[in-house]
């Protein structure tokens, strides 16, 4: 196309190549310049994956915050039948229906990472040590008491151990803040500090108010 400028030519020739599935450089307008323009290649590099946006922190978050979660669904669950108050039983509600979409978003996140998803509420197998130890975590022993309680001591045993495993949540939350790298992992550790800090506030003056 740079040997002969005119317009007819390159039409024709641009159209041959076109159907080639070639990419040409643009033509000229006339025959008596040799100043056909140039198209530079551009290399995209591929969009990180998930896999590539996370740490081991992240793995650790969710792998420690999903059997957590569900601990606090078993216990919450036991409200409709063992508690007195409407407010606890309102209470238990809201904290089954935040975690429950949680940990469907944090079993994603471990699949796509390629990383176990827990069962039950234990990080048994996940490669992380005992994890007896997890902060707010309540042992079957906490759990037996729980259960036996009725009433009114139903209602307060319930706010008080809720209370400590929030707790726990808001550290393990902390602790992804500072060390993790994903960003929805981030976020939703944000989201955790500031919705279960609430609900410490709201349980503490339930108890105090009996």
């Amino acid at each position: 196309m740079n040997t002969n400028r005119s317009l007819p030519r390159c039409a024709a020739l641009a159209a041959a190549a076109v159907a080639a599935g070639l990419v040409l450089a643009a033509c000229g307008t006339n025959d008596t310049t040799n100043t056909a323009g140039t198209s530079a290649a551009t290399t995209t590099a591929p969009a990180s994956t998930e896999a590539d946006r996370h740490n081991q922190a992240d793995v650790i978050f969710a792998q420690g915050m999903i059997p957590h979660h569900r601990q606090a669904i078993l216990m919450s669950d036991m409200v409709a039948a063992h508690g007195a108050s409407p407010d606890v039983k309102a209470l238990a509600e809201k904290i089954k229906k935040a975690q429950a979409p949680e940990i469907e978003t944090m079993s994603g996140w471990l699949k796509a990472w390629g990383e176990k998803v827990p069962t039950g509420v234990s990080m048994d197998g996940m490669g992380h040590g005992d994890d007896s130890g997890m902060p707010g975590m309540m042992d079957d022993q906490d759990m037996d008491r729980l259960g036996n309680a009725r009433g009114n001591a139903f209602d307060t045993m319930f706010l008080s151990m809720m209370i400590e495993h929030h707790e726990g949540a808001i550290a393990m939350a902390k602790t992804e803040k500072q060390q993790g790298s994903y960003g929805p992992a981030k976020a939703l550790a944000d989201d955790i500090i500031t919705s279960q800090t609430a609900e410490i506030t709201q349980m503490r003056t339930m108890l105090k108010t009996g």
